[in-house]
């Protein structure tokens, strides 16, 4: 009860500095966007050739942008977390009978929330476009983006801990991302890619969760896939929770 107590606490700190700013969401939503408007209407030419999965162009393509906008979204988090840790807030808890991994599972949430946010404005917004979706599409895509967030932002959070200054943090972790993203086929499918760079995409966690996305909404592929997805991206989350934790505990001991 004391980690739920502690959980709840550090959730409403940091969701009420993040309703004090709110622009967040929509700047987070902006890059998204901006593929949905000058990237997207360049896949409909493509629908039709060898590899493209089937489904319309949106609908293969937005589920890319909500697992892109998981990652890049979490990746973010840990500039605030320095900026903390600068302003000596993190030094603050030491002398708390804070829970150290409540400290971790608030922000978690509150990051969490704030993508869930962004990714029901991009799919409203992809509406128009020619994006079809039902009700449980949805409901797995938010699971999927939710999962991400726990995960890489946890393990930002642990690389922020790490390294104490965002001159070193924003060059690893996006340096890191970049590659990730192209590799997990959220631009284009890599059904489309050589046969060496499938190889090199099937050991992305990313991938999973990418290709569960676009089954669910273009309806083609299997349940395995989807569940295959979720359980990956669970995993992820596993293991970036208990890193993360790891780190809180030994930054405030």
């Amino acid at each position: 009860m004391k980690l739920l107590r502690d959980t709840w606490l550090m959730f409403q700190r940091y969701l009420w500095i993040f309703l004090s700013n709110p622009a967040w969401v929509i700047i987070g939503v902006i890059q998204p966007v901006l593929y949905l408007l000058l990237f997207a209407p360049l896949l409909k030419s493509l629908v039709h050739v060898p590899g493209f999965p089937p489904g319309g162009a949106y609908n293969v393509f937005v589920p890319g942008l909500l697992i892109q906008l998981g990652l890049f979204g979490a990746a973010g988090v840990g500039f605030g977390l320095i900026a903390e840790l600068r302003a000596g807030v993190i030094e603050r808890f030491r002398v708390t009978p804070c829970s150290r991994f409540a400290l971790l599972l608030g922000r978690a949430l509150r990051d969490i929330l704030t993508l869930l946010i962004q990714s029901v404005i991009l799919l409203v917004l992809s509406i128009p476009f020619g994006l079809q979706a039902s009700i449980g599409a949805v409901v797995i895509m938010l699971a999927l983006v939710a999962l991400i967030g726990l995960g890489i932002s946890a393990l930002c959070y642990a690389a922020a801990l790490w390294l104490k200054d965002e001159n070193s943090y924003a060059p690893l972790v996006f340096t890191l991302s970049l590659p990730i993203l192209l590799l997990s086929g959220v631009l284009l499918p890599l059904q489309l890619a050589p046969g060496w760079l499938q190889a090199i995409g099937d050991a992305n966690p990313l991938l999973y969760a990418v290709n569960a996305s676009r089954v669910v909404f273009t309806g083609h592929g299997s349940g395995a896939d989807v569940a295959k997805g979720l359980a990956i991206m669970a995993a992820l989350a596993v293991v970036g929770v208990a890193i993360g934790a790891r780190r809180f505990a030994r930054a405030i001991a």
